[in-house]
């Protein structure tokens, strides 16, 4: 699979050495007050979500950011992935981009926000970032910097970009979401009744169309994203037996299907752990389709246990540093 304009963390000669955003985190001496509004100001100073621990509130998902709030958004990143758009006003470019990348980034539904910044009037962000062209798309994650990519970019490229920095940042620690407004109640009962429903009825078909409707009107939904994760896990290991798939693994370690089915039916028992190494073992050892086949398997069980499951979190480690 090729890997040109998509987020790598070996790409590190495209990061700026030396990188020091200390100068844009205060005001410039005897700078006047800023032209924001007093909204676009409030923007990026978070708190933590009483109601939910892994939530942090923010007023927007998509917002603008000077030199005087900048700061806000660096303590911002050490919770939940900051993408940074730098732009400006005469650039054709960046008018394409602007739309697509902030439609993206609601479609991930608070797993990231992202920061507009103008070069043209916050010129010292523009220089601590060494950017030569816009539009230029960096991301900050604990307060580093992490390149994405330049120019005009496609929306699939771009959730390409997304879904590997979010990979990134949660084996880095940067898991909890962005909420906006004000705190939401607590829920009464499950967000999608019709599907559990559907599931306790056996209705596998109807509980899985529940889940693909709701993630066709929101795309980065992670309830519906495990929800039908779970249900295609349903679908894979229902009537299958767990001894007679694991002897078929065991005698012959080369097959990967054995792999993929004892996986499943692990990650259904409850063995997580041994799901995940099973196949993050068999990933070193096959190649080419096979490769892919088993890489793709291990994203669906992550999000069939749960992206914040601490579980997950360590495999995701593993699982980066079997790939690069």
């Amino acid at each position: 699979m090729s890997n040109e304009g998509v987020f790598d963390p070996r790409q590190q000669q495209a990061q700026p050495q030396g990188l020091d955003l200390s100068a844009v985190r205060t005001p410039a001496p005897g700078a006047g007050a800023s032209a924001q509004s007093a909204q676009q100001q409030s923007v990026a100073q978070p708190h933590v979500q009483q109601q939910d621990p892994n939530g942090v509130n923010v007023p927007a998902l998509v917002f603008d950011v000077d030199e005087q709030s900048f700061e806000a958004v660096v303590q911002l990143s050490t919770q939940v992935p900051v993408v940074i758009d730098l732009w400006a006003e005469w650039c054709g470019p960046c008018k394409q981009l602007s739309p697509v990348i902030e439609k993206v980034t609601r479609d991930y539904d608070g797993r990231l926000v992202l920061a507009k910044i103008d070069v043209d009037t916050n010129p010292r962000i523009q220089q601590a970032f060494g950017v030569q062209s816009i539009p230029t798309v960096v991301a900050l994650v604990k307060g580093q910097p992490v390149p994405l990519f330049q120019g005009a970019t496609p929306e699939p490229q771009i959730k390409q970009v997304f879904d590997q920095l979010l990979t990134a940042a949660a084996q880095a620690g940067v898991n909890k979401r962005a909420i906006t407004g004000d705190a939401p109640q607590q829920p009464a009962g499950p967000k999608y009744p019709e599907a559990i429903e559907a599931l306790e009825a056996g209705d596998l078909d109807r509980a899985a169309q529940v889940y693909q409707d709701a993630l066709n009107e929101t795309p980065g939904d992670e309830d519906a994203k495990s929800g039908l994760a779970r249900v295609e896990l349903l679908r894979r290991t229902r009537g299958k037996d767990l001894a007679e798939v694991r002897a078929r693994a065991a005698q012959d370690p080369s097959d990967v299907d054995a792999a993929l089915e004892c996986a499943d039916l692990d990650i259904s028992g409850g063995h997580v752990d041994d799901a995940f190494a099973r196949l993050i073992t068999t990933l070193s050892k096959v190649t080419g389709d096979d490769k892919e086949r088993v890489r793709k398997r291990i994203l669906e069980l992550f999000e069939a246990v749960g992206p914040a499951d601490p579980r997950v979190t360590q495999a995701r480690g593993k699982l980066m540093r079997a790939l690069f």
